[in-house]
Parts: structure tokens; sequence; C-alpha cells
């Protein structure tokens, strides 16, 4: 009975390795075989989370996408696919959840007259601001540039940059807290913000 349980557990792992194997050549057919053994579970996790049925459809393309174009960015030996892909969506799903929260104070806030729109001044401080900002950046040593970029410019969390990088998220962490000293040290020598 020990046996059968042992090959019953060690299963999902070697077809993990498998599709994954598969999906970093490049083979279409392992992306529709992993949809079709997760795909419900990533769109229902997403509904369950946004209550949305086309933020979870959109959330779920997302997923699947990303592991097509990032294969690498899963590791069979740290978790399964399919917890991995269920993490994927939660966590995108959350952000939509809260990207919708923002959305839906602000729009509020405008409705009532809580703020008005910045003036010519504002807008071209902030303009110059954000293509200082651009220029420091590009100055930055690859490695801090690389995590500043994968996380503003595109919107990654920590545990995404980690992933992309091929880094452990604490180093990712470290990472941009020294890429936004080092940003903030180059504005306040300019004499821009604080």
């Amino acid at each position: 009975m020990t046996g059968n349980n042992v090959r019953t557990a060690a299963a999902p792992a070697v077809r993990d390795d498998e599709l994954h194997s598969r999906l970093v050549a490049g083979d279409e057919r392992a992306l529709a075989e992993v949809y079709g053994l997760f795909g419900k579970l990533v769109h229902g996790l997403a509904y369950r989370v946004t209550r949305d049925a086309d933020a979870a459809g959109d959330i779920a393309q997302d997923v699947f996408g990303y592991l097509w174009e990032r294969p690498l960015s899963y590791d069979p030996d740290r978790a399964g696919l399919r917890t991995w892909l269920a993490m994927l969506a939660h966590r995108r799903a959350v952000d939509w959840v809260r990207k919708e929260q923002r959305l839906r104070v602000l729009a509020t806030a405008e409705a009532h007259g809580r703020f008005e729109s910045p003036g010519a001044d504002e807008t071209v401080e902030a303009a110059d601001t954000a293509c200082r900002v651009r220029l420091i950046v590009r100055g930055l040593p690859e490695s801090l540039r690389a995590a500043v970029e994968l996380a503003f410019y595109r919107d990654m969390t920590y545990r995404e940059v980690a992933a992309e990088l091929g880094i452990p998220e604490g180093t990712a962490k470290s990472r941009m807290r020294n890429a936004l000293a080092r940003i903030a040290r180059a504005l306040a020598e300019e004499g821009i913000g604080g």
C-alpha cells in the first residue's frame, strides 16, 4: 500500500516535469494540455475572487499567456503546476480587485469634485520628473535597473520580478530598495522631490 501511495504522489510531479520541459521547448500542445487540465480551475478561482466573468476570462488568458511566454518562471521543484497556476491566478485576481477599488474611489472623488485637474505647470513638472527618473534608471547597474524596470514599467510584484530574473524574492526586494534609494538620492541632489 505504501508503494502505491508513493507512485500516486509522484505521478503528478513527473507529469508536471514533462509538461514543463515541453513548454520550455515551445510545444503548443503542452500548453493545450495544461489548459485542459487547469483551465477551469484558473477561471473559477479568478471568478470567485473578482465576481466578474469578463475579468476572470482575461485573468485566465493572462495566466496561461504568462506560462507560455515565460515557462522558466515555473519551477517544478518548488511547486506543482496546479498550485503554481492557482497562486498566479489568485494574485492576478486580487490585483484586479484592488485596481477596480482604486478606480471606484477615484471616480467617486472626481464625481464629487474632491480634486481638480492639474494645471499646465504641474503637468510639465510631472513629465519632467518622470523623464529624469527614466534617465536615472538607465544609469543604474544592470541588476538594479532590470528589477526596477520589471516592477515599475511592467507592473510586476517582487515575487514576479524574482521569478523573471531567476533570483530569490529577498534578493529582488533588496535590489529594489537599493535602486529606489539611489533614485531618491539622485533626485534630491538635483533638487527634485522631497
